[in-house]
């Protein structure tokens, strides 16, 4: 048996962890634990993270919760110097961008995702698909800039900070980012890594496998 478990259905933040860990080569069960009631807020779930949030993995008995806090630990636990950068200053550039992701991105990224693809047609909000592209503008930009002169974030080699950000964003590939061509290289480069796709199969799975009754709890309960 592994010491490591990810809880999390892959169509959640737990593709992240789901990705570190393919990417790492790591052995690991994996709990698809759906949101809700049945699933994250269930008083056996909620005794691992009180939250009643995904993903959270049990390493060894450590229990650790937030996407991005996951894969730092688990670059830096199995790859530092490597995946995880051994610098003093690429790590602090890694913690950056995966800041930048989760306050910059995240949010617009999702409300796009839900009211373009994911919410029947019939459902989605054009406003608020406007507005989600409308904040987007500037941050994508930012991010085009930062990979212009360099395949990755932090220079030649791919890096948990590459990762955080493009695992935040990875629905973004579906956007017209003819605006951003960096950025859409970048992104295209980073989701077409083995650990990558494989991620990425089992979030479409999920994805097609969602009821829609759930997506619309997902943007209810997000205020998306």
């Amino acid at each position: 048996m592994s010491s490591l478990r990810i809880y999390g259905i892959a169509r959640t933040r737990a593709f992240r962890a789901l990705w570190i860990a393919m990417e790492l080569g790591l052995d690991y069960e994996h709990d698809p634990v759906e949101i809700g009631d049945a699933g994250a807020r269930t008083p056996e779930f909620l005794a691992i993270n009180p939250n009643g949030r995904l993903p959270v993995i049990v390493d060894d008995g450590f229990v650790l919760f937030e996407s991005l806090a996951i894969t730092l630990y688990l670059a830096k636990k199995h790859s530092n110097g490597g995946l995880y950068p051994g610098s003093l200053e690429g790590e602090a550039r890694a913690w950056q961008w995966s800041l930048w992701a989760v306050t910059e991105v995240d949010r617009g990224v999702n409300i796009w995702s839900l009211h373009t693809v994911r919410l029947p047609t019939a459902e989605q909000d054009q406003a608020k698909r406007t507005e989600a592209l409308k904040v987007l503008v500037a941050p994508f930009k930012v991010l085009d800039s930062a990979v212009s002169a360099q395949p990755y974030l932090l220079g030649k080699d791919f890096t948990v900070a590459d990762l955080n950000v493009a695992a935040v964003i990875s629905r973004a590939v579906e956007m017209d980012l003819s605006a951003t061509p960096h950025l859409k290289a970048w992104l295209e480069r980073c989701l077409d890594r083995p650990a990558a796709r494989r991620a990425l199969a089992l979030k479409t799975a999920a994805d097609n496998a969602t009821p829609v009754d759930v997506t619309r709890r997902i943007a209810r309960t997000n205020r998306l």
